[in-house]
């Protein structure tokens, strides 16, 4: 005879939370609306994360399948998962933590067709698309300026993770990374830098030839993901409370635990600004000096 399917009840399985938040911000993060676009290394994680929380309402976007290089970083990177779409398995993993949540998926990812119904009714957009994947991720740091949405992004760099606020009212994405009208290398370019001006990964990479901007290929680590997952998880919560400071850009902060540094920088003007400025031409010189090598 089997046993009895066990029973959810919200307030014990989130109970463990209370302390660190009231039970009345408990419920207010159960009403809370969340959009995630991308599930892979940093995206499955957020939601996995946020779903612990006790967030109670997604919309989760992804066209992409799992597949074996994603062993070494993505939440929902199984021998089981692989070919399945990972905005099913990750639904599935998310609905396994809290069978209450309120869940819409996008699995064809989010487009200028779609990105005002992904976004209808969200307290807080999370950036987990690829880093590569500059056409959807302006499309919807401009739509979450236009309608007034808090949207977070955190890079997984190395072992360390740099994160970015962009508050309503504030400045916006394209205000600080400067993309509009730029070649798409010049944009990842830009994107590398501002994410984390004082690139704190660098001194550690063993074999630069791995990150090649113009090949659209980099390395990555699991840590790096997790650790997005943790200070983005404390920005929604502060954001969707609204208590705790939330130092948007041109605020941004980079924990690297492999250097075991924290570095907060503050760049008026984003990628305009000087430092900022020497920075993208420091890695154009790079990329150019590559491009050198690979032709002789």
């Amino acid at each position: 005879m089997s046993a009895p399917a066990p029973h959810f009840d919200h307030a014990t399985a989130f109970s463990r939370t209370v302390g660190w938040v009231s039970p009345a911000e408990l419920e207010r993060l159960r009403r809370a609306r969340i959009a995630i676009a991308g599930l892979g290394g940093v995206g499955g994680v957020h939601l996995t994360t946020l779903a612990r929380l006790g967030i109670g309402a997604f919309h989760i976007a992804d066209l992409d399948i799992f597949e074996l290089q994603n062993f070494n970083r993505q939440a929902g990177a199984f021998m089981h998962s692989i070919g399945r779409p990972k905005v099913d398995v990750l639904a599935e993993m998310a609905l396994g933590i809290n069978p209450e949540i309120d869940l819409q998926r996008f699995p064809l990812g989010v487009t200028a067709a779609n990105v005002d119904d992904f976004l209808r009714g969200v307290d807080v957009y999370v950036d987990g698309l690829d880093f590569f994947a500059l056409p959807a991720r302006r499309l919807l740091f401009a739509a979450c300026a236009r309608l007034g949405i808090p949207a977070v992004t955190a890079a997984p760099l190395g072992m360390s993770s740099a994160l970015i606020a962009f508050l309503p009212g504030g400045m916006s994405f394209e205000d600080y990374f400067g993309l509009e009208g730029k070649p798409e290398l010049e944009q990842l370019v830009r994107l590398f830098v501002g994410l984390a001006p004082k690139a704190l990964q660098r001194t550690y990479l063993i074999d630069p030839a791995r990150l090649d901007l113009a090949a659209r290929k980099g390395p990555s680590t699991p840590m790096a993901c997790d650790l997005c997952a943790g200070l983005v998880g404390t920005e929604v919560l502060k954001i969707v409370l609204g208590r705790g400071r939330v130092n948007a850009a041109p605020w941004g902060l980079q924990f690297d635990a492999y250097r075991n540094r924290l570095t907060r920088t503050w760049r008026p003007g984003g990628n305009r600004h000087p430092l900022n400025r020497l920075a993208i031409a420091a890695v154009r010189r790079r990329l150019a000096g590559r491009s050198m090598v690979s032709e002789q």
